[in-house]
């Protein structure tokens, strides 16, 4: 299996203006602009993916879509998390017919897994997939916290080969590699910048949809460059953006600065509402700054 480095896009899907659809156009377009841009790699269907609100025809076309226009440009891991093992396993498997280079799977989000429960889930999927396991650890959606020493234990699953680490505790990067060593990589979730420097190899990055070119770069300076103030700096210039699409607004402000910025997605589907006025204001001031609005018309 090829280990994921780089930075990533955790995509939005784009819908038609009635929600009714997926806007497979602007999909497209979406990611070519992406790959055009430098990023490293991207997931579909992950949280910025509004994965849950979709159907199943739905996540297959999303999936058909990004495989086929990356065209092996860049990886494409794909978000295949369920709440019921069977469900990720068959995602798994379409998700590896269907031409992906791994899958990203969060916990099952409901039923608040024991360890051994947690380790049967993955290790299922391992064995009824070819394709690189990415866990995703996100306690704040997810309902499970996916500790290093959890971790480690799932990194004894062939398949498993990184992970999403996404919580503040930036600590967590050291101390899975201190008990994992060369089993897992770790890509940051939330904490890029200060995440690299602890031996990240990546980071799945919400802000990226906006930042392509700047989020790939990131991680550039730091792996390749080893340029401590010229990534300092251009993290301080993505940083407006990073804090804007975290926490509850990440898809709401994601696809409402897309439109600012030329590439119309959508507005998130019920039970997320669009961006409110007055923060759209704020972000467009943002944006502005970065000289960005209307950068994709």
């Amino acid at each position: 299996m090829t280990r994921a480095r780089g930075t990533f896009t955790v995509l939005v899907t784009p819908f038609t203006a009635d929600g009714s659809a997926v806007d497979a156009s602007a999909l497209r377009r979406l990611v070519n602009w992406q790959i055009a841009e430098g990023i490293h790699g991207l997931i579909p269907l992950g949280s910025t993916g509004e994965f849950l609100s979709l159907t199943r025809a739905e996540r297959q076309e999303v999936v058909e879509i990004c495989v086929s226009e990356a065209a092996g440009r860049v990886p494409v891991y794909i978000g295949t998390g369920a709440e019921a093992t069977f469900d990720a396993v068959e995602l798994s498997r379409e998700a590896e017919a269907m031409g992906a280079d791994g899958v990203m799977i969060i916990p099952p989000f409901y039923s608040s897994p024991t360890e051994d429960e947690l380790f049967e889930h993955y290790r299922r999927i391992g064995e009824a997939i070819s394709i690189p396991i990415m866990v995703y650890n996100n306690p704040a959606t997810a309902n499970v916290d996916l500790i290093p020493q959890t971790v480690a234990r799932l990194s004894r699953i062939d398949a498993v080969r990184s992970i999403k680490e996404s919580t503040l505790e930036v600590t967590r990067v050291r101390d899975i590699i201190d008990l994992c060593g060369d089993r897992i990589d770790v890509f940051a979730g939330i904490l890029g910048y200060e995440s690299f420097w602890l031996g990240a190899v990546g980071w799945v990055a919400v802000c990226s949809n906006l930042m392509p070119k700047e989020s790939a770069r990131l991680f550039e300076l730091v792996d390749r460059d080893c340029d401590k103030a010229a990534a300092l700096a251009l993290y301080r210039r993505i940083l407006p953006v990073v804090r804007w699409v975290g926490g509850p607004r990440y898809v709401s402000a994601s696809k409402a600065g897309l439109a600012m910025m030329g590439l119309p997605v959508g507005d998130p589907r019920a039970p997320r509402l669009p961006l409110p006025a007055d923060q759209k204001s704020e972000l467009r001031e943002t944006l502005a700054s970065l000289d960005l609005i209307g950068s994709l018309a």
